[in-house]
């Protein structure tokens, strides 16, 4: 009798851990379960962690996450208010909230992506196109720019617009909550909470970087040709500046220089009367070299001299003694 029951004893405890298995299973705290029985929903979601028990074989466990999803938003183009094409990202975070209305309208997360997609990408398009661009990349109305003081005032008089920051009504911010108000209803029916919804990047339309780029193109011109003036302008007049204080320095030096050869001239003068005034000879003497100096300065080797009966030069070659003459040219 004892053989029976020893051989019947591993069949019920296979039986009864086959029986606990299929009849029980566990709720992380990650996640909650819908308990369905020939598709449809059985009772109330599961949301408590721990072990729990459902008919063996004729009841499905639908596991629904529990934790903050992220979800990542296409690329789409999208107009302005201001009609300029911009390609915007988004992205945003959201959790299943309800996981009964969620399983009955979504069933999973690739069908919640998709609704995601269309509700959150067609109110990003409502909301972008009832603004301006400067209203969307811009995040505080009240930013002051760093702007240098030289670019205030352009060369023509006229005020100058580069770094210069319009002014906006609301921001970016602001942008992203209507976007998220407007979405969050919508995505509620589905057993759906928004967390939050933010512009992961925005650029322009490839069409038109082209034009932008020209337009910042030329703008850097017009400083720079503002500058390449400014400095021309002040070229001239340190170069004006130079030569004036350079005829200064010049005429100054020239005064002196010919003063100083005055005084050197009348000290000399004075040197030379105190010198040959002692008796007529010296003076007869100085006389004559003086008047020889002064004929050779003036007359060259190819001059020819003309002479009268009365000059000078021609009383000394006439009344000189002949031999005096010489000497006195010693």
């Amino acid at each position: 009798m004892k053989r029976p029951l020893l051989a019947i004893t591993p069949v019920i405890l296979a039986v009864l851990v086959a029986a606990f298995y299929f009849c029980s299973y566990t709720v992380t705290p990650t996640e909650q379960v819908i308990v369905t029985q020939f598709g449809n929903p059985v009772g109330q979601p599961i949301t408590e962690p721990g072990l729990h028990f459902k008919k063996p074989f004729i009841q499905v466990i639908n596991r629904i996450p529990k934790n903050i999803l992220p979800w990542d938003g296409q690329r789409n183009e999208m107009p302005t208010k201001d009609k300029l094409y911009i390609a915007v990202d988004t992205f945003g975070r959201w959790k299943i909230k309800d996981p009964l209305e969620y399983f009955l309208g979504l069933r999973n997360e690739r069908t919640a992506d998709s609704r995601l997609e269309n509700i959150l990408g067609s109110a990003t398009r409502s909301i972008i196109g009832k603004h301006d661009l400067i209203e969307i990349v811009r995040t505080d109305k009240e930013r002051v720019p760093v702007k240098d003081e030289t670019l205030e005032e352009l060369t023509d008089g006229q005020s100058g617009s580069i770094g210069i920051l319009p002014k906006i009504s609301k921001g970016r911010s602001v942008l992203e909550e209507e976007i998220m108000a407007e979405a969050k209803p919508k995505l509620a029916e589905l057993g759906i909470e928004l967390l939050d919804v933010r512009f992961k990047r925005i650029n322009y339309n490839p069409s038109v970087v082209e034009k932008i780029y020209e337009r910042m193109i030329s703008e850097r011109q017009q400083i720079a040709s503002k500058f390449r003036s400014e400095g021309e302008g002040e070229a001239a007049r340190i170069l004006g500046d130079k030569d004036r204080d350079l005829n200064e320095i010049s005429s100054k030096a020239y005064k002196k220089v010919q003063t100083i050869k005055g005084k050197a001239d009348a000290k000399a003068s004075q040197i030379y009367a105190r010198a040959y005034g002692q008796n007529p000879k010296a003076a007869e003497l100085y006389e004559f070299i003086k008047t020889m100096e002064m004929y050779r300065n003036t007359i060259g080797k190819q001059s020819t001299l003309v002479l009268s009966t009365d000059s000078d030069l021609y009383k000394f070659m006439k009344s000189s003694d002949a031999e005096a003459l010489p000497a006195s040219q010693q």
